[in-house]
């Protein structure tokens, strides 16, 4: 080898030096930490949970603080019996407990809440490893649980009371989408959507406000945490499966729009579904994921005994997520098919 070949040779192996550095993964870092997340998530919900104190009035509040305090408390305990670090500074538990709370009826007494949030930090996420290792939603298991167990207590609802006004008689109603599947279209005929649109109606603590859940998923959208491929390809779905059903035969099935605006469809959709851990990580997962969701969700209400099907297609798709991710990653660059 000439000199002038040895030359080249060291002068390149003192740039790689210089400019190559040899370390475990990640190699991709960023200054965005799990707590800055989480607390955005807080910030993102205060619109609905606003919303929900508004129309049902300081019980609303109640449960919101009961299930903070819950997970917080037991993920706190788990973590102590484990020998594990207390970790809920980090917003993850706080988050799990205030999504649950929002799936809750007004009307639920407070030990049920405290349950929820036992069962939703221990069997929803600590028991499969903590936080990244949850196949699940937390919160959704938290609240299907509460179903199977008192399924009278999750299903009694009431009309809006509204926070300070001088009547304190809650009045029991049932949901829009309740009500649709036991009346069918003769009882939701004088339901407006603009109602459906601002809350002014009977449910679930966090899903009666969509305008508050939207405004709070565009603050998320905004800062970059969640893309729109979940939410919008589930909403689609449910559109374009409601609307299909809708033509065939409009006297037995509800205008589409009734599907989007009624019961907790915009809540899974924006803050469920879109869960990190617990959903794909390719866009063509996330879109494959969204239209499971909403595929499932209109299939359960059209023909399904629940009146309501967010929370199980959730959790269904939630069990297929690492198949999506098998058949939908991208091939290493270079690779050979």
């Amino acid at each position: 080898m000439s000199q002038e070949n040895v030359a080249i040779r060291e002068n390149i192996q003192d740039l790689l030096d210089s400019r190559v550095v040899v370390s475990v993964s990640p190699h991709i870092r960023n200054e965005v930490t799990i707590s800055a997340i989480m607390y955005c998530v807080l910030l993102a919900l205060l619109p609905a949970s606003l919303a929900g104190v508004y129309f049902f009035g300081f019980p609303a509040l109640k449960i919101m603080l009961l299930g903070i305090i819950g997970a917080v408390a037991a993920e706190a305990i788990i973590q102590t019996l484990l020998g594990q670090k207390i970790s809920v500074r980090d917003g993850s538990a706080a988050v799990t407990g205030l999504l649950l709370a929002l799936t809750l009826p007004p009307t639920i007494p407070w030990y049920m809440v405290l349950v929820g949030s036992a069962i939703a930090i221990i069997l929803g996420k600590s028991i499969y490893g903590g936080l990244g290792n949850n196949p699940f939603n937390p919160a959704l298991i938290g609240r299907v649980v509460l179903l199977i167990s008192w399924p009278v207590q999750l299903t009694r609802w009431q009309n809006p009371t509204y926070l300070f006004s001088k009547s304190i008689d809650a009045v029991t109603a049932a949901t829009p989408l309740a009500i649709l599947k036991n009346e069918g279209l003769a009882g939701i005929a004088d339901v407006r959507l603009l109602d459906l649109l601002l809350g002014n109606r009977s449910g679930c603590i966090g899903e009666i406000a969509v305008l508050a859940i939207l405004l709070g998923f565009g603050f998320l959208l905004w800062k970059g945490y969640v893309t729109w491929h979940i939410p919008v390809s589930c909403i689609v779905t449910v559109f374009l499966v409601s609307g299909i059903f809708w033509l065939i035969n409009p006297n037995q099935y509800a205008n589409p729009l009734f599907h989007l605006l009624s019961g907790g469809l915009m809540l899974g959709a924006c803050f469920m579904a879109t869960d990190m851990v617990t959903s794909p990580m390719t866009s063509k997962g996330m879109i494959i994921f969204g239209m499971g969701i909403g595929l499932i969700t209109i299939i359960i209400r059209l023909f399904g005994g629940y009146p309501e099907g967010v929370s199980f297609a959730i959790l269904l798709m939630n069990a297929g997520c690492p198949l999506i991710d098998k058949y939908t990653k991208p091939k290493a660059f270079g690779r050979v098919p």
